[in-house]
């Protein structure tokens, strides 16, 4: 069974730091297409912040380009997401995502970021 482990969430000031890492276990990292983070603030849809595939394409959301990195660690079946310069509409639970080549996708658990202003 597939499951996604998430930490670093936590409260920041603006314009502060945050890294957030998600380890999956159950799956086999080549069987791992995109790996990625979504958020969701309050009241608002849930939203693509960073994806990126196995073959090293990334894509990040345009609100958080220029700040924030996706990176993967394969041999971990590891990825990150560093957060600089945080923003206080950055606030937001950050789902970590995993897509494989083939089957349904999976979810983290979730870990709330808060940025103070």
């Amino acid at each position: 069974q597939v499951q996604l482990v998430e930490s670093g969430g936590g409260l920041v000031q603006a314009g502060g730091s945050l890294r957030l890492s998600c380890a999956a276990s159950g799956i086999i990292f080549f069987r791992i297409h995109v790996m990625g983070w979504y958020r969701q603030a309050p009241g608002k849809q849930r939203e693509v912040a960073a994806t990126a595939t196995n073959g090293g394409r990334t894509n990040y959301a345009d609100s958080v380009k220029g700040r924030f990195t996706i990176s993967r660690d394969n041999a971990k079946n590891t990825v990150y997401l560093q957060m600089n310069s945080l923003r206080p509409e950055d606030t937001a639970v950050y789902y970590c995502y995993v897509d494989p080549i083939a089957g349904a996708d999976y979810w983290g658990q979730g870990t709330q970021v808060t940025v103070s202003s």
